[in-house]
């Protein structure tokens, strides 16, 4: 009886480890073969009504370190950088910032971009952030779409949505999944 018992042990146990590893095999394959998460269509959001959001920026001095953490995941995930220049004060920055975390917008942005925002404060603050870039930000908020090397794509457009109270959140994600397209 105690062979039995002996036998059926490491029949178990030899049976698990095979399990076990035929899962892991498996698990491996599927990570290795699978393909990139298919892309989030361009969200339709339509008119549908944007909540402003009440304080998006954080502290001006933690831009710089927020900026290379950004850029240090894009490197790894390949996704392009949206640099968001703004200011808590700012109606047309909150509004963006509405647009970026409404819930039919989010996984889509999140898919797409490493998302910082940069608090300039009253324009005394992380100006050089933008300079870095080639950019002098005279009014708020401003969008860059950058590459994970540093190559702004959106140079020509900084503004295009600083009026973003007056546009429709379909209209800046129209203007981000137009930058997005991009190389």
């Amino acid at each position: 009886m105690r062979f039995t018992a002996l036998f059926r042990t490491l029949l178990l146990a030899t049976a698990l480890t095979v399990s076990v590893a035929g899962v892991a095999q498996t698990a491996a394959a599927q990570t290795s073969t699978a393909p990139a998460a298919a892309a989030l269509p361009v969200p339709q959001i339509g008119s549908a009504p944007i909540t402003a959001v009440a304080h998006p920026y954080a502290e001006p001095e933690s831009a710089h370190a927020a900026v290379d953490a950004a850029f240090a995941q894009a490197r790894k995930t390949g996704r392009k950088v949206l640099i968001d220049f703004g200011a808590n004060w700012c109606p047309d920055c909150r509004v963006l910032a509405g647009v970026l975390t409404h819930p039919a917008v989010s996984p889509w942005v999140e898919q797409t971009f490493e998302v910082v925002s940069v608090n300039v404060d009253h324009f005394n603050q992380n100006m050089d952030l933008a300079k870095k870039f080639g950019i002098t930000i005279k009014a708020i908020p401003v969008a860059l779409i950058v590459t994970p090397d540093g190559k702004v794509l959106n140079g020509d457009e900084t503004l295009a949505l600083g009026d973003a109270r007056r546009m429709s959140g379909q209209a800046v994600v129209d203007k981000l999944a137009e930058w997005a397209k991009r190389s």
